[in-house]
């Protein structure tokens, strides 16, 4: 790819940016499937100088900041082109067809558990639910919101579940640090959290899964 050097430019706070060279990441940005890193971006953008590709993003995210439809975020460790939250309702209406893709509620309780107590055993799961969790973590597990990482270090050996990169995507979220308080997660997803969700549990000994291990 050659050097983007055209005579339109845009100035940001590290100097200034070919505007060819923002509408490139703009467009990259927004045909990704899932969050492009910076890795990614350098790596597509090879022929140009890493400080002219980070200041090209810091343009658009200056761009966006004055949009009223749609909003550049950070999330999964990358960049995202996204509709913004007071928007949320209207899409939701375009995907309504959609809606027996939503999650039921057993399906959200057992992911914020997941989520806030990873990493979890199909167990302990069950315990703080109440109730056998077994087909929901099926489903979650299909859809690629959880994953399992390991075996916890006790008799049985039992595996441990944690979210995904794709769980942050599905819920705006920049890293596991951006979880919000479980209270108002549940009041945003619609369901009253188990009361041993609240509850700090120590963490577990993990053993790592073996090679030739399938998990069920």
């Amino acid at each position: 790819m050659r050097s983007v050097n055209d005579n339109t430019q845009d100035r940001v706070a590290g100097g200034i940016v070919s505007a060819e060279l923002k509408a490139i990441v703009e467009a990259l940005i927004f045909a990704s499937p899932e969050p492009i890193t910076p890795r990614m971006l350098y790596r597509l953008l090879a022929d140009e100088p890493k400080e002219d590709v980070a200041a090209a993003v810091e343009a658009l995210r200056a761009d966006y900041n004055q949009r009223p439809g749609l909003q550049f975020v950070d999330v999964a460790g990358g960049y995202q082109i996204v509709t913004r939250p007071e928007l949320h309702e209207w899409v939701r209406r375009l995907f309504h067809e959609h809606s027996t893709q939503k999650l039921t509620v057993q399906a959200l309780e057992t992911l914020a558990v997941i989520a806030y107590k990873q990493p979890i055993t199909a167990v302990e799961i069950s315990e703080i639910r109440g109730v056998n969790t077994a087909g929901v973590l099926g489903t979650l597990l299909e859809r690629h919101l959880i994953k399992i990482i390991g075996r916890k270090n006790v008799v049985g050996r039992p595996f441990l579940y944690a979210t995904t990169k794709e769980f942050l995507i599905r819920f705006g979220l920049k890293d596991l640090s951006d979880l919000p308080r479980i209270e108002d997660m549940a009041e945003a997803l619609g369901f009253d959290p188990p009361a041993g969700l609240t509850e700090i549990a120590p963490r577990e000994e993990m053993l790592p899964l073996g090679e030739d291990e399938t998990p069920a």
